[in-house]
């Protein structure tokens, strides 16, 4: 496990994105105590990313002890991600999941996240939002990335 994941230039980046926070970010972390090789990381690159703003809230889960919640969120997979926002007494998911450790070319997009999500502000024109909303079949996107 490294002794820490971002330098202090990174560190100072983030914090002034992060001040486009709206609303707060409820982050949920799942991991599971054994069979996991990168969920220690993970988890340490998270806390990291969380200390950099008062307006995302960290729950840290086991997918095996915590399986009802896991459920809830339909994470499958550790290390796994969810993030979504805090409106007021309602958590609201976006379905917004990272699976394995969001570093490398996902970073970027990891943190962009945190804006999106609680601005409640997607980026999409209105017509693409029309078009989503009369699907009536639930569609799921998965998103592979190598570290290469």
């Amino acid at each position: 496990m490294a002794d820490r994941f971002l330098d202090d230039n990174i560190t100072s980046e983030i914090k002034k994105y992060f001040t486009h926070m709206q609303k707060p970010v409820q982050l949920l972390f799942f991991s599971r105590k054994d069979d996991c090789m990168t969920c220690a990381d993970t988890l340490q690159l998270v806390k990291e990313v969380v200390d950099l703003s008062d307006k995302i809230d960290l729950k840290v889960h086991d997918i095996d002890t915590d399986a009802v919640v896991a459920r809830r969120y339909h994470v499958d997979k550790v290390p796994g991600l969810v993030m979504a926002v805090n409106d007021g007494d309602n958590i609201v998911d976006y379905g917004i999941r990272y699976y394995g450790i969001p570093a490398g070319n996902e970073f970027g997009a990891f943190i962009n996240d945190f804006i999106q999500v609680s601005s409640q502000v997607s980026g999409l024109k209105e017509d693409t939002k029309k078009f989503l909303h009369s699907l009536k079949d639930t569609l799921r996107f998965l998103v592979f990335t190598t570290p290469t």
